[in-house]
């Protein structure tokens, strides 16, 4: 049975600022929310899981920053998770004007709560820490005390950055995909929701391609390098 539009969804709004009644366009907004959950945002969890480089003796040496390829997995992610999450902000900001506010449906709680939740991501993505290692920024010095970082230490503060980070970040995308469904039965598009249902199933290929051809490099080791002598490795060396 198709869905129909549910009949408290409006088409037009008089907007006070702009002194005259404009027409709503739901599709813009349904194509924005898709483009932005079920396409970019997986796309940079996909990059940043699979797009590691091969760990090395001594890991990436050069500092993090966007100009350095080598780390365009992690730059990527970053700003591309930051620039889906501010348009999901404008998504969001433009439903709530032109509905005259919060409507309360399951979709509008979905929604909110899932962009919500990528607004905490970027915010503790700050508190990730400092890097440190042994080599990062072509240290060669023989003194630990030069190689400390919260990610080269596995600080407490760095497994609990990691620990809700990458949990939450799951969490969060299964909100968007419940968002992404409930929209879809308030306002029908049925070459849309195809599309929805079609992407995951892709997604799914892919990753199991991947993870057959065992492209999902640790990252600690990526980044800092194989060795026995780094803290993490060696916690894990039977693992």
């Amino acid at each position: 049975m198709m869905f129909e539009k549910m009949p408290h969804i409006k088409e037009e709004v008089y907007l006070g600022f702009l002194g005259r009644t404009v027409d709503i366009h739901w599709n813009y907004h349904a194509i924005l929310m898709v483009t932005i959950w079920l396409i970019m945002v997986p796309l940079c969890i996909t990059i940043i899981r699979y797009g590691k480089p091969r760990p090395t003796l001594k890991g990436l040496q050069r500092p993090v920053h966007a100009k350095h390829i080598e780390w365009w997995w992690f730059t990527t992610h970053k700003y591309g998770l930051s620039f889906a999450v501010l348009l999901s902000l404008v998504g969001v900001g433009v439903a709530l004007v032109v509905s005259q506010g919060f409507s309360g449906s399951v979709h509008a709680i979905l929604g909110v709560l899932t962009v919500t939740l990528g607004i905490v991501q970027l915010l503790f993505g700050m508190l990730r820490g400092t890097h440190g290692g042994k080599y990062y920024k072509f240290n060669e010095d023989n003194e630990p005390s030069t190689w400390h970082g919260d990610h080269y230490s596995r600080t407490t503060r760095r497994r609990i950055f990691e620990a809700y980070h990458k949990t939450a970040g799951y969490f969060t995308l299964f909100c968007a995909i419940g968002a992404i469904g409930s929209g879809l039965m308030q306002y029908p598009m049925p070459i849309l929701a195809r599309i929805v249902f079609v992407i995951p199933f892709l997604s799914l290929a892919f990753w199991v391609v991947m993870e057959f051809f065992e492209l999902r490099y640790d990252g600690y080791r990526a980044v800092h390098g194989y060795g026995k002598e780094h803290p993490y490795n060696k916690e894990r060396e039977f693992l």
